[in-house]
């Protein structure tokens, strides 16, 4: 097969001969125009990652093909959770587990991926029916129901945990794009007891802030270890709900949340760059946050208090490493101003050297005395007249 460039050069030639048959009265156009668009249609098909593969190619990532080899679980496929199903399929995740119990409705219409056809239909369908278009080299699995109930939430525990593309393992990394408190308290308790990295997303009522936080049970604060003011104070989140105003939705601030949320999941599984902790967005002051925060030892959670004994025997399993630092020697580039650094010995050297050239604008205040000759009628005689003496000889001048 030829390569790429030379599939390029191959079309440029073809779009040359094209121009040529446009200038002739004859001439098999329409075959020369096929011609070009089955050239362009190889280069696009034969390498579909080209784009993302040059990561590689530029020292970012070792190798992005891997990205097909992990499993991904999407909890909430609303505003933020489909576009970030959408921007894992196009980089090409090997396989994607979508889960939601909502239906499109038209109110939806102003994200960045529902289409108003799809109105009345599951949101995991609409989803997986739309990102097979887009990339069918990824596997899809979807599941229609409410984590928070017993019987859905135990489904969705094995899901987690044998639902990579295998079938004989967990996935890789959960990412909750859930909008209410009871179904980010659900992911973090089968994530708790699964031992199970995942990322927590959400958008703020009012639309103009969001923010992600990794959770690495027992390594880091879980959900329950820092729970929201208004359920550290025990009131309904439903109270918060005012008659006939329902949540702002803006497509821009859940398109920066996905956008983060993505990025993040990349650096975790493909391993390069440094993964957040926890980043917030707030919209009216283009402020990001960020911040790391350490899990509770009193968490209500006992999985999340089990997982922190955990982390803390491994810590200390852990071999300690004493980082030598070796100072290096600063080396200037540049002395421009001439400065230089000397024993104090070699004063008495350097008078008699020659004042050192100055850049381009700068001059002496003054010229440094040559000490090394002196006028003998500039020499001052010593005499025995004390300093009441002189003094009052001063004041007769």
């Amino acid at each position: 097969m030829a390569t790429v460039d030379e599939l390029k050069e191959r079309i440029a030639q073809l779009e040359v001969e094209l121009a040529k048959e446009r200038e002739k009265t004859g001439g098999n156009v329409a075959g020369a125009r096929k011609k070009i668009d089955q050239m362009s249609s190889e280069v696009v098909d034969s390498n579909p990652y080209s784009r993302l593969m040059a990561l590689k190619r530029m020292g970012i990532v070792d190798n992005y093909e891997r990205i097909r080899d992990f499993t991904v679980a999407v909890v909430g496929v609303g505003g933020v959770g489909s576009v970030t199903a959408e921007m894992l399929t196009r980089c090409g995740i090997g396989k994607l587990l979508l889960f939601d119990y909502d239906k499109v409705e038209l109110a939806n219409m102003n994200r960045l991926f529902f289409q108003p056809y799809q109105a009345g239909m599951s949101k995991v369908q609409a989803a997986e029916k739309t990102l097979r278009d887009i990339n069918p080299d990824v596997q899809f699995e979807t599941h229609n129901y409410n984590i928070t109930t017993v019987d859905n939430f135990q489904h969705f525990m094995d899901r987690i945990s044998h639902g990579n593309l295998k079938g004989d393992g967990s996935v890789d990394l959960v990412l909750s794009c859930v909008d209410n408190f009871e179904a980010r308290m659900a992911i973090n308790t089968a994530c708790n007891e699964l031992e199970q990295n995942w990322i927590e997303s959400g958008v703020s009522e009012n639309a103009v802030s969001g923010h992600i936080q990794l959770i690495k049970p027992g390594e880091t604060a879980c959900f329950a270890c820092a729970p929201p003011l208004v359920v550290a104070e025990n009131i309904d989140e439903k109270t918060l709900k005012r008659e006939g105003v329902c949540a702002a939705s803006l497509p821009t601030t859940m398109g920066v949340v996905a956008g983060l949320l993505v990025q993040n999941t990349l650096k975790y599984l493909l391993g390069f760059g440094s993964v957040t902790h926890y980043l917030g967005y707030s919209a009216l002051q283009d402020f990001f946050p960020t911040m790391s925060m350490k899990p509770n030892p009193a968490c209500d959670d006992s999985f999340c208090g089990k997982r922190q004994e955990e982390f803390q025997r491994k810590e200390a399993l852990r071999p300690k490493t004493v980082e030598v630092v070796k100072e290096e020697e600063i080396v200037h580039e540049s002395n421009d101003w001439g400065i230089s650094l000397v024993d104090e010995s070699s004063v008495d050297d350097l008078k008699t050297q020659p004042a050192p050239e100055l850049a381009s604008g700068l001059s002496y205040a003054y010229d440094k005395p040559d000490e090394t000759t002196k006028d003998s009628d500039e020499v001052v005689a010593d005499t025995d007249q004390s300093l009441d003496e002189l003094m009052a000889q001063m004041k007769s001048l």
